[in-house]
């Protein structure tokens, strides 16, 4: 069933969004309406990737589990923490306020939604309750600028009286093929998907927007967990990968979604390999993208998982999957792959390309957040014309000689993974959460370099850093740029 929703929704007047601690070194702005849109979650136009940090379970102004952001700025040496801003619904200018259980941050997405040259930031609230109805959640979104995050507005949700967790999946792109990023909203219940069509600015009416339900495919109880976006097939930009449970059983449920703005959506889904979590990136440099999978589950709980879990790849083609190459089932037991599949490592609990050497192939990080007794473990392998190696395949955890920290049971270092550029210098970092670390949750960062990752200069911090309260357990790193 696919809804049309045409009523615009009039913005409200906005106050602009405090910075919280110290905000980033000013630059040049560029015009508006720049011709060129900045690249996701480059909030300050400076060319490098920034970083957004979702602590859902913070505690704010004494609510628990109200919920935060962290964002730390990208610079010529990685991430700087001193270049940050801390995002709550207390935060002036942010619609809303922070209530116990809000999960504020449960997802993050960007898009350079008004084309300014500044990407702008979504964020999830899930449990947050409107109008009286428990758990309806909301999105809002904080504008990029030359001096970074500034300014805030909330995302409509169209269907008020029928979704509940707006906002526990998120993700934009140019899902309508008409020039304008939309945005892509998951919450659970009889509509399970929302697009909002873009354009938008600080002041602009929303244009509308229309959701899918999914019905006899995906639960109800889970609705769309994760939602991957990326460039997969020839006849679309903007390709969605779909995560939630099936209808019926507690098992997951992937799809591809080639062409996302057609009416009969329907007709534009195909089956992927069951999983949680899914990234895109161009591991064989052929001009498709490839979708990497991961299922942390044991075979015991999900028919599709694996002793240990596993991550699969499907290789992309002009169609879309490239029928002629069979998928890459990776585990632990895997030649070539660091360890042994062992029942509970959650491998593939989080997946991540990007191009760790600069050679122009995507390179996919792996989590394993219950390696050894919840400690964690990530494993990094490289792409090449022939499509990921076996070979070369590198392993980190606390223990690694010059990643920070040690490894204790229930870090579950890896529970997110991401492989972006924050030092402009062409090259991804690795940066790792470890949403158990002394019970808050950390983060870590590791350069890239034209031989791999490396361990020199490794930093990590805490969410004290950022200034997110420790009280009650944040889950920090909980949410990574998508």
């Amino acid at each position: 069933m696919r809804t049309r929703i045409t009523a615009t929704v009039l913005a409200a007047a906005l106050t602009p969004l405090a910075l919280s601690l110290s905000a980033p070194a000013a630059h040049a702005a560029p015009a508006a309406h720049a011709a060129t849109a900045a690249k996701p979650y480059d909030f300050n136009g400076d060319g490098r990737v920034d970083l957004a940090i979702g602590a859902p379970g913070a505690t704010v102004g004494g609510k628990a589990e109200a919920g935060a952001v962290s964002v730390v700025y990208g610079s010529s040496g990685g991430l700087k923490t001193s270049t940050r801003t801390l995002i709550t619904q207390n935060t002036a200018g942010v619609p809303g306020a922070a209530e116990a259980e809000d999960a504020f941050g449960s997802a993050v997405a960007s898009a350079d939604l008004d084309t300014d040259g500044h990407a702008d930031l979504l964020i999830g609230a899930p449990g947050e309750d409107v109008n009286g109805d428990t758990n309806d959640g909301t999105v809002v979104v904080i504008w990029g600028s030359a001096s970074g995050l500034s300014g805030a507005r909330a995302v409509p949700n169209p269907f008020a009286t029928d979704v509940d967790r707006y906002g526990q999946s998120l993700a934009a792109g140019d899902v309508e093929a008409d020039g304008d990023p939309d945005l892509v909203i998951g919450s659970n219940g009889p509509v399970k998907l929302a697009f909002i069509n873009g354009p938008f600015t600080r002041t602009s009416s929303f244009q509308g927007g229309s959701g899918q339900s999914f019905a006899g495919q995906y639960s109800a109880s889970y609705g769309i967990t994760s939602v991957t976006v990326g460039h997969v097939t020839a006849a679309s930009e903007t390709n969605l990968v779909l995560h939630g449970r099936r209808a019926g059983t507690d098992d997951a449920i992937t799809h591809l979604v080639t062409e996302p703005y057609v009416g009969n959506f329907g007709d534009w889904m195909q089956d992927l390999p069951a999983g949680y979590v899914s990234a895109i990136g161009d591991i064989d440099k052929d001009g498709h993208g490839d979708i990497a999978i991961g299922n942390e589950r044991e075979t015991s709980a999900d028919p599709a998982g694996a002793k240990g879990g596993k991550v699969t790849v499907r290789y992309g083609g002009p169609a879309g999957l490239d029928s002629d190459r069979a998928p890459l089932v990776l585990t632990q037991d895997t030649a070539g792959v660091p360890g042994a599949a062992e029942s509970g490592d959650r491998f593939g609990s989080h997946v991540s390309l990007g191009d760790i050497n600069g050679d122009g192939y995507a390179d996919l990080a792996v989590g394993a957040s219950g390696e050894n007794s919840g400690a964690g473990a990530v494993t990094v392998l490289y792409g090449s014309a022939s499509g990921l190696r076996t070979t070369g395949v590198q392993s980190f955890t606390q223990n690694t000689a010059g990643v920070p920290g040690t490894s204790e049971s229930n870090d579950r270092f890896g529970a997110r993974v991401l492989l972006a550029d924050h030092s402009g210098d062409g090259r991804a970092e690795l940066t790792v959460s470890a949403t158990g670390e002394n019970g808050d949750g950390a983060i870590w960062s590791l350069r890239g370099a034209t031989g791999g990752v490396t361990t020199s200069g490794a930093a990590s911090f805490g969410p004290a850093t950022t200034g997110v309260s420790t009280a009650g357990g944040p889950g920090y790193g909980t949410a990574l740029n998508s």
